[in-house]
C-alpha cells in the first residue's frame, strides 16, 4: 500500500481505569499518532484520565457514556460515531468493545476488524446467569474467528490459550508484545539506607497483594532496613490493610494509593515485585525494568516471555511467601548482584520491548491488513 495514503484507525477502548492495560492503550495511540499518514481517533466508554490524555495528545475522542446509557444505547451511538467518521480499522480492547466493534461495522464492508487481548480471558458480568455468560463468550469467540482480521495477542501464552481453549485459528492469533518508554537518565540503584520492595497494579484478587504482605512478614523477620510499597486502588485495599495491622508491619508497608508520576514511584524503588495469579504482559514490569529495577515474579504466563530466571530477576515456581522472601533478600545483601540484574533489565527493554518496537509492529499489521 502506497505511504501517502491516509489510513483512518479508530479504537474502541472502555476506559473506565487507569491501569497497565490503558497506558498501553495511550502509549501506543501516542506513537501511531507521529505517523502523518495515520488518522488516529478513540471511542471511550468512560470518561476519565485516558480520554484527558489522549486529548492532551491531540487524539479525537468521543465518549459513549456506558455508565448513563444501556447497551442498546451504546451500541447505537458508536454505530453513528463510526458511519460518521468512515475509518478503514476498528481496533477494539476487551470482549465488550469486541462486540461493539462487530456491530458497529458488520454493515460497513469496507471497514476490517482488530482487537487486542491483554490478558487471560476475565471472569464475566456475575449479575449475569451463568447459561447468560457462557453464550456471550461463545458469541464472543464466534464473532472474533469469523469476522475480524486477526486477534493480537500481547504474550505467546494467550496465544495459545485462545487457539487450543477458544478454538481460534492459529494464522488469526498473532503475537505483538507490549512496549513502554525508555527513561534516559535513571538514579544510581547502589544500596541506601533503607532498601526498598515496591509493586503497582489494580487492587484486585488477581494481583494477589496478600501475598506481598505474606512475603514482607516474612522478609521483616530477618532485617529492619527493608521496606515496601505498593501503588494503586482497588477493592482489595481493605483487606490487605487489615493484613499489613495484623501482622504489625505498618511502619514498614506503605499503600500509596493512586500514583500519577509513575517515573517517581519506580526511582524510590531497589527491587520491583510481582505476585499476580495471572499476567499477560504486565506494563508495570516492563516499566519497572527500563528504570533498571530486577523483578521477582512467579514463573508463569508471559512473565516467562520478559524474564529470562537469575538474569533480570528471578522466576519463582509456586506461592510460598518464604522461597520470595529468600530471593529478595539475597538481593539486598548482595549489591553487585543487585546493580548487574538492574542493568540487564534495562537491556532486555531496550532490545526487545520498547515503545518504538510495538509501534511499529501495529503500523506494520495496519498496512497489511488492508492490502
Amino acid at each position: 500500500m502506497n505511504n501517502r495514503i491516509i489510513i483512518r484507525i479508530c479504537h474502541v477502548i472502555s476506559g473506565d481505569q487507569w491501569a497497565g492495560a490503558e497506558v498501553m492503550y495511550y502509549r501506543l495511540l501516542e506513537g501511531l499518532n507521529n505517523y502523518r499518514n495515520l488518522d488516529i481517533s478513540a471511542i471511550l466508554l468512560n470518561e476519565g484520565k485516558l480520554a484527558k490524555e489522549l486529548r492532551k495528545l491531540g487524539v479525537p475522542v468521543e465518549v459513549v457514556d456506558e455508565t448513563r446509557l444501556n447497551i442498546f444505547q451504546i451500541a447505537r451511538n458508536v454505530r453513528k460515531i463510526i458511519k460518521q467518521t468512515s475509518p478503514d480499522v476498528i481496533h477494539s480492547h476487551r470482549l465488550k468493545e469486541n462486540i461493539l466493534a462487530y456491530f458497529s461495522a458488520k454493515k460497513e464492508n469496507n471497514i476490517k476488524l482488530v482487537c487486542t487481548q491483554h490478558g487471560m480471558p476475565e471472569p464475566l458480568n456475575e449479575k449475569l446467569k451463568k447459561i447468560q455468560r457462557i453464550m456471550l463468550s461463545i458469541y464472543h469467540y464466534y464473532i472474533l474467528e469469523k469476522y475480524f482480521k486477526c486477534v493480537i495477542a500481547v504474550s505467546e501464552d494467550i496465544r495459545i490459550n485462545f487457539i487450543k481453549k477458544h478454538g481460534l485459528s492459529e494464522d488469526k492469533v498473532i503475537i505483538i508484545h507490549n512496549g513502554t518508554d525508555i527513561p534516559n537518565n535513571i538514579s544510581s540503584k547502589m544500596k541506601r539506607n533503607v532498601f526498598v520492595i515496591g509493586s503497582a497494579g489494580r487492587l484486585f484478587p488477581v494481583k494477589d497483594y496478600p501475598l506481598m504482605v505474606e512475603i514482607a512478614r516474612e522478609v521483616l523477620q530477618h532485617t529492619d532496613k527493608i521496606r515496601f510499597e505498593l501503588a494503586g486502588e482497588g477493592p482489595e485495599k481493605e483487606r490487605i490493610l487489615r493484613l499489613i495491622n495484623e501482622y504489625k508491619i505498618d511502619k514498614a508497608f506503605t499503600l500509596s494509593g493512586f500514583v500519577d508520576n509513575m517515573s517517581t514511584f519506580y526511582e524510590g524503588l531497589n527491587l520491583y515485585i510481582n505476585t499476580s495469579l495471572h499476567e499477560g504482559l504486565p506494563m508495570s514490569i516492563l516499566e519497572a525494568m527500563a528504570h533498571g529495577l530486577p523483578v521477582i515474579a512467579p514463573n508463569m504466563g508471559g512473565l516467562k516471555e520478559i524474564l529470562n530466571n537469575g538474569c533480570q530477576g528471578y522466576l519463582v515456581d509456586g506461592r510460598n511467601p518464604k522461597v520470595f522472601a529468600d530471593k529478595c533478600i539475597k538481593l539486598f545483601r548482595n549489591n553487585k548482584l543487585l546493580l548487574e540484574m538492574g542493568n540487564l533489565s534495562r537491556d532486555r527493554i531496550i532490545e526487545y520491548f520498547s515503545l518504538d518496537k510495538m509501534t511499529v509492529k501495529y503500523y506494520d499489521l495496519y498496512h497489511n491488513i488492508l492490502k
